[in-house]
């Protein structure tokens, strides 16, 4: 029988050694590489900067309404995507509620008017 190899310390400490640059190295290259939000605005024409300073609060106030009405939807039992549906049926029915409120009163309005001016319907 033939005496056995001994293990090839050098091939290891090379494949760890790889491994290592790899895993680490490829993040933190990408990370050096992606530019900054500042550096990229930077880069913007004057219009495009002015503009998107412009709306930036807005933007991230919307964000900011987005992330806190997910997580008051993700409280229910119920699926994200059915409490949102819900949701919106009910401001559906909400607006409709409100522009038949709101024709209501304009025809009391306009009736009121008529009787001002002395006019029968």
């Amino acid at each position: 029988m033939a005496p056995a190899k001994g293990v090839n310390w050098w091939l290891w400490t090379k494949v760890l050694a790889g491994g290592a640059v790899i895993s680490v190295g490829g993040p933190a290259f990408t990370y050096w590489l992606t530019p900054s939000e500042e550096q990229l605005r930077s880069r913007y024409n004057p219009d495009l900067q002015k503009r998107s300073l412009e709306g930036r609060e807005e933007k991230e106030q919307e964000f900011d309404e987005f992330v806190t009405r997910l997580k008051a939807y993700s409280k229910s039992d119920k699926p994200i995507w059915v409490v949102i549906k819900e949701e919106e049926e009910r401001k559906k029915k909400a607006g409709l509620a409100a522009a038949k409120q709101n024709l209501k009163e304009a025809d009391a309005r306009r009736e009121e008017m008529r009787r001002e001016t002395g006019l029968a319907k």
